[in-house]
């Protein structure tokens, strides 16, 4: 069991590491041009990602449904979910094109982007734009390729696309001065060589799958209907994760941008934390769903066991992280004085999150491979009313610590109602 877990989550790790670390090098280099520019590359970056997170079901679902087939051996499963999945990431494509000015508009005001901020948000904002059909079909190969129990195929493209992105953002940036239109280049061009990657490794090693193509099975009312249901849950579940992120930007932003670029920072830590944990996130989705589609109670349990316990200890290794390294890791993304002074108060909540919040990743992971995607959305949405209620009603207790008490009872209880639920219900979770 331990073997398996390992097969799937070291290459997940590795891949997921990568993508944070690809946002740091942007904010880096934005960091040493100005607080304004690195604030700006924060809420451009946020504003992105609540829409690219929100279509995150492309990849989760899909990795379910298929990692259920391939259990079942269903060779047809397996391909209609591939297409399902890739038809929907193009109609998205389409929707979010067509509204990309209303979307912008409607983001940057509830992120309160400010003045002097909002020529460089909306630069960055319509390249990334170009950038959408290759990033959410990216989103459903990724998930197909998880599904079939290979880790190391978006291993490939995700390393492929991130060290591009480096490479090209460095370039423009320090050489040709393109400054944020640099880091947003960089991360269109990478995407799009991602995607012919992806495209690459389905023709060499998947392509036999494609003889049990029939285009009558595909449009099957109540199986598409089925795949739609389970996304829109995810769909759901996801608005209200990225809310949170974003409403945090929000408010760092009305504090100024000394404060917004000290969270834009910080937020970048915590995404070093989630997309390592998310690592045994993703073995417990593919592994978890291949025993659902076997019908494997036995090996469920053991992987939801074992994968919890790898969850845990790589959490700590990154709280002893944080706490050694906090001030130096602080100065190479900012060196100014006033902005380590004022990290150093959130220090404590940054050090204790990754335990805080390492069990509701990786139950993420468990709900994805049952495709209790009902369970998800309900326990995302109450936990989200929590963040919120501890805000608002925090402000008056807590002062500038409100916001991060508020992401951190958030996580914890995201894991516990999480906890709860499966405590209850077990595989007849929805």
């Amino acid at each position: 069991m331990n073997k398996e877990i390992l097969r799937l989550a070291i290459p997940n790790i590795l891949s997921n590491i990568s993508v944070p670390l690809i946002s740091t090098v942007d904010t880096v280099l934005m960091g040493h041009l100005s607080t304004v520019h690195l604030g700006a590359v924060g809420l451009g970056a946020m504003i992105f990602n609540f829409v690219y997170w929100n279509f995150g079901f492309l990849r989760m679902g899909t990795t379910g449904i298929t990692a259920q087939a391939f259990g079942e051996n269903s060779d047809t499963k397996i391909l209609d979910t591939l297409l399902r999945s890739c038809i929907t990431a193009g109609v998205i494509t389409l929707i979010i094109v067509a509204f990309s000015i209303p979307i912008f508009r409607a983001t940057s005001w509830a992120m309160n982007v400010s003045p002097e901020s909002m020529a460089l948000v909306k630069q960055y904002f319509f390249i990334r734009l170009c950038a959408a059909p290759a990033t959410l079909l990216i989103y459903s190969l990724n998930g197909w390729y998880f599904g079939m129990q290979d880790a190391v195929s978006p291993l490939r493209i995700t390393l492929i696309v991130n060290l591009t992105n480096a490479v090209i953002s460095v370039v423009l940036v320090r050489y040709f001065d393109w400054e944020l239109a640099g880091v947003a280049w960089g991360t269109v061009i990478a995407q799009y060589l991602g995607l012919l990657t992806a495209i690459w490794i389905m023709y060499n090693k998947y392509r036999s799958t494609f003889a049990f193509f029939d285009k009558v099975r595909l449009w099957n009312k109540d199986a598409f209907l089925r795949f739609l249901h389970i996304n829109r849950d995810i769909f759901i579940r996801t608005l209200f994760l990225s809310s949170a992120f974003f409403f945090l930007y929000s408010q760092s932003s009305k504090e100024g941008a000394m404060f917004l670029a000290v969270n834009t920072i910080l937020i970048q830590l915590i995404h070093w934390m989630s997309y390592g944990v998310d690592g045994f996130a993703f073995a417990a989705e593919s592994m978890v769903g291949k025993y659902v589609g076997a019908k494997n109670e036995t090996k469920v349990n053991q992987t939801i066991r074992y994968t919890m316990i790898w969850g845990f200890g790589l959490a700590l290794l990154y709280s002893l992280t944080f706490g050694l390294f906090f001030d130096s890791i602080i100065i190479w993304f900012n060196s100014e004085a006033e902005l380590l002074a004022l990290s150093k108060q959130f220090f404590p909540f940054v050090v204790a999150m990754p335990l805080v919040a390492f069990a509701c990743y990786i139950w993420d992971g468990i709900y994805i491979g049952l495709t209790a995607s009902k369970a998800m959305r309900n326990s995302m949405g109450l936990a989200f009313i929590l963040y919120l209620s501890l805000f608002y009603f925090g402000e008056g207790v807590f002062g500038s610590y409100t916001i991060w008490v508020a992401l951190f009872g958030f996580l914890l209880f995201r894991g516990i109602f999480q906890s709860i639920l499966y405590k209850r219900k077990g595989w007849s979770l929805e």
